[in-house]
């Protein structure tokens, strides 16, 4: 949520600012919206100063014995008038409110501008792509092939988007997970965390997909409503939730594995085979909470860590700043990881690393206290995949794909696979 004083006194900023989004900020509707928030609560106020005065002198004269109509008669309608200048005080708040929950967090002077994903910038490359012998194939041919990949069984379970894995697939994914937790705890010094998978809506309120992606989430039917988490983001991001941490307490880094859970709104028709776009997938999750003059400086250490276990499984990647048009909403800045597949013969996204500044802090009333000054102030926090497990997968078992299709295991996840080398169809 961007600063309420911000928009007020410097809207045509925030207005150019979000134009590089391709958005449209209605600068003078907002505008006229606070000044009759001001107003009406002014109005408001009066009006229940009023009411108190009343009561106190219609009690002082009725104790005294006197003749308390006329004082009653002065505010016969008072009780209305303060009825509909708070109905309408509250009404105009709400609409300022929605405004203002609607409205993405400001982009960096840093990040190119453009219109989708198409204007990203490449700043650096890692590996070289595999070439085979062979025509290579992608990960669903190589998955049926192995008898080990099955959409079928999971369609008549759950239906599209789905998929069943079995034997030393299965395996793979849960080392890869492992194989990452690992690494984030022991060498980048992650607190590893396990934390719910269904949350309330104040959590997802905090975060940022809500209200305005809501279709894009699982929501129970229950009588307090809970929402499956599209990312560990959510849980992690709001341990800070109405905190105030103490200067010395900062940066806390937490990691954590969770399935995520994604309605895929808007999305049909891309990535329909296969597993790149599911309603359900794995995801090993980074979140850092810092100090706000830290928070820079921590978007390339993310990334960094993001980037290293992509080193250490051997998979080509490039890293790009995403432009203004794809830039999401939480975020001032974001790098994408993007993981080469030789069965799509081309780059595809397999982690955001993302700094959402202060953004989300606002929202969930986190802060850190100036050991300077002692007044609280919001930290930034900063999130991203480290890496998506799936995606991992299905970059290992091409880039790792043999001629006669099995899948040879990178040797940093052979410890996690009891010392196998290969998955094979006999396997």
């Amino acid at each position: 949520m961007i600063d309420p004083k911000l928009l007020r006194q410097a809207p045509d900023d925030v207005a150019r600012n979000f134009a590089r989004r391709g958005m449209d900020f209605d600068v003078q509707r907002y505008l006229e919206l606070e000044e009759q928030r001001k107003t009406l609560q002014v109005e408001t106020e009066t009006l229940r100063n009023e009411r108190n005065t009343s009561a106190k002198n219609i009690g002082k004269a009725k104790a005294k014995g006197e003749d308390i109509e006329p004082l009653l008669a002065a505010v016969k309608d008072l009780g209305d008038r303060l009825d509909n200048s708070e109905s309408r005080f509250g009404a105009v708040q709400d609409e300022l409110q929605s405004i203002e929950l609607g409205l993405p967090n400001l982009l960096m002077d840093d990040v190119p501008v453009g219109d989708d994903e198409s204007a990203n910038v490449e700043i650096r490359t890692w590996g070289s792509p595999a070439r085979f012998d062979f025509d290579a194939q992608d990960h669903i041919d190589l998955g049926a092939k192995l008898g080990m990949l099955d959409f079928d069984a999971a369609a008549k379970i759950s239906g599209s988007r789905f998929a069943v894995m079995r034997g030393d697939l299965a395996h793979l994914q849960r080392a890869l997970i492992q194989f990452m937790l690992d690494t984030h705890v022991s060498e980048h010094g992650y607190v590893e965390a396990y934390v719910p998978y269904l949350v309330q809506d104040h959590a997802l309120l905090g975060t940022g997909q809500l209200p305005k992606f809501e279709e894009d989430l699982f929501k129970t039917t229950t009588e307090t409503p809970f929402y499956l988490i599209p990312t560990a983001e959510v849980p992690l991001t709001n341990f800070a939730r109405d905190v105030i941490f103490d200067a010395d307490q900062l940066p806390l880094l937490f990691t954590a594995h969770t399935p995520c859970f994604r309605s895929e709104a808007g999305s049909y028709g891309q990535d329909t085979r296969g597993m790149i776009r599911q309603h359900q997938f794995e995801k090993v999750e980074l979140v850092h909470l810092v100090a706000p003059e830290e928070s820079e400086q921590a978007l390339e250490v993310l990334t960094g860590h993001a980037e290293k276990i992509l080193q250490m499984l051997e998979l080509p990647y490039r890293v790009v700043t995403l432009c203004s048009g794809d830039v999401g909403f939480s975020a001032a800045k974001t790098y994408d990881l993007e993981v080469w597949l030789p069965g799509q013969q081309k780059y595809r996204e397999i982690s955001s690393c993302s700094n959402c500044t202060d953004f989300q802090a606002r929202r969930m009333k986190a802060r850190v206290r100036n050991a300077d000054t002692g007044k609280p102030e919001l930290i930034h926090t900063l999130n991203g995949s480290g890496v998506a497990a799936g995606r991992a997968l299905i970059a290992v078992m091409e880039n790792y794909q043999q001629a006669e299709g099995s899948i040879q295991i990178p040797s940093v996840l052979q410890p996690y696979m009891s010392g196998a080398t290969e998955i094979s169809r006999g396997s």
